[in-house]
């Protein structure tokens, strides 16, 4: 599901040094943009230098509305007067990275001249570019150092994943089937808020249109999935009426996912009027293609899954979503073991193990028959749980990192996909931290979006970021969250 998305490479100068020097910044800037590409996740592409407030302006209008532009980044070869950036830098609607590098990456000793000086000016043109961006109080990345550093490139591709996530959050529409499960506080929130922030259109299909849908598929529709189920995972039941029935359930959802052009949705145990069980493995499925899904309504968990899979590797990438189930509290070995009903993604499975297609009684919900659904263990390694969650006057992020392990214990007779994990900075401390900043028992655990990726699309996307990590401790939080709070309020 990835789209072909690039970032444009504005370069800051000044007709001041001559037209020489002009040729001289845009051919290393094509140069840098171009070489930047091959280690980048999408390409750079120069747009224009810089020169006057009216070319600046333009650039930024055609980024504005260029569907495949996710961002802008800035750099000043030289001195580039940021008055005539004003104009550009106040329109602008894409993401914005400055890097603040220079083309050489040491002083030449015996060449540096006055010449020299004149033509290569970042660290005079990106102290005055930064100032605007500080004066205009404008949401931006910046990334300092030299270009072909390998930290450079890979905080710059980090940018680029969370920026395309925003892209993504923009264009979001998520279909419900049905309401949120009943008397649940955390998977409520106002949806009009959260299309006006975040750009989702949140809507509502009934679970009799997914029925009606259902109807239509073909046996041969059917043949075909169970044909691609049967080349990624194996079969460790004998009810294969019950895999086809999710195979009948899944090509139903993605129909109108594709046909409304939604990238998630949710559902609900508690509605299945006119269908026979829980979609589990048709969810599991869609997801590995990189649809969102959040359980029992949570259409919050829904978009955040497919936003973090599109900013992930490849643009679909290990993220799921993931629920808190229970805990493992022995001392020394206190683990937190997540898991959900059916529906967890086959991206956080372990490597080199397939998923197994099971059939077992779910003692929950309107199921007439036993649901199929894939069973695995997770990945072990560092990964994070992330919540959105709605304070009332504004969106929470709520970032946490974790150390994902092998599971310690067999579990013979837990008929889910399950991934066992330690909270940083331990699960107690980290529990307390994460009740503390009110996340919710829905994540979206993912392998390899990082928090810093995170920390970029809230900011672009204008939210709160709340971050436990290994050195986090519940009362320095509790103050950071009462200044938060503070800040908030005042900025809305």
């Amino acid at each position: 599901m990835k789209k072909n998305y690039e970032f444009w490479f504005i370069v800051g100068s000044q007709f001041l040094y001559g037209p020489e020097v002009l040729e001289t910044v845009e051919a290393r800037a094509r140069e840098m943009a171009a070489e930047l590409s091959k280690a980048l996740p999408y390409p750079l592409v120069f747009k224009t230098t810089g020169v006057t407030c009216e070319g600046i302006a333009q650039a930024v209008r055609e980024a504005n509305y260029a569907d495949d532009c996710a961002g802008i980044v800035t750099w000043c070869h030289t001195f580039s007067p940021s008055k005539m950036w004003i104009n550009g830098l106040s329109a602008l609607q894409k993401p914005w990275c400055h890097l603040a590098t220079q083309y050489n990456r040491e002083i030449p000793n015996d060449e540096i001249d006055m010449d020299f000086m004149n033509l290569n000016q970042a660290a005079h043109g990106d102290r005055e570019h930064g100032f605007i961006g500080a004066r205009l109080r404008a949401p931006r990345k910046i990334i300092a150092g030299h270009w072909q550093d390998e930290r450079v490139r890979q905080r710059l591709a980090g940018w680029m994943k969370a920026a395309v996530g925003a892209a993504v959050s923009r264009s979001m529409k998520v279909m419900r089937f049905g309401d949120n499960m009943r008397e649940v506080a955390v998977t409520e929130g106002d949806k009009v808020q959260a299309q006006i922030q975040l750009g989702w259109q949140v809507n509502t299909w009934a679970v009799g249109d997914l029925v009606q849908e259902m109807s239509a598929v073909t046996e041969a529709e059917i043949d075909a999935l169970m044909a691609e189920y049967l080349a990624r995972y194996d079969v460790h039941t004998d009810n294969t009426a019950a895999i086809r029935y999710q195979a009948r359930e899944e090509i139903a959802i993605r129909k109108m996912l594709d046909r409304e052009g939604c990238l998630a949705f949710s559902n609900t145990f508690q509605d299945l009027y006119g269908m026979e069980q829980l979609p589990g493995l048709a969810s599991q499925h869609l997801m590995a293609q990189g649809y969102g899904y959040g359980g029992e309504g949570d259409w919050k968990v829904a978009a955040l899954t497919a936003i973090l899979k599109a900013m992930g590797e490849g643009g679909n990438g290990a993220s799921a979503f993931m629920e808190d189930y229970t805990y493992h509290l022995v001392e020394g070995q206190e683990y937190s073991l997540g898991a959900h009903m059916l529906e967890v993604c086959p991206s956080l499975a372990a490597e080199g193990v397939r998923p197994r297609i099971e059939t077992h009684h779910l003692g929950i919900g309107m199921n007439e028959k036993d649901p199929a659904r894939l069973v695995f263990e997770g990945k072990a390694g560092p990964a994070l749980v992330a919540s959105l969650v709605d304070m009332g006057a504004r969106f929470r992020l709520i970032v946490q990192d974790i150390e994902a392990v092998k599971p310690i214990l067999p579990m013979p007779n837990l008929p889910v996909a399950r991934v066992m994990w330690r909270a940083l900075p331990d699960l107690t401390t980290g529990l307390e931290c994460w009740i503390t900043a009110g996340g919710a028992h829905h994540t979206v655990l993912s392998y390899d979006v990082r928090p810093e990726q995170l920390r970029d699309w809230a900011r672009m996307m204008d939210i709160e970021f709340v971050h436990i990590t290994a050195e986090t401790r519940p009362e320095k939080l509790e103050e950071e969250l009462l200044v938060k709070d503070l800040i908030w309020k005042l900025k809305k």
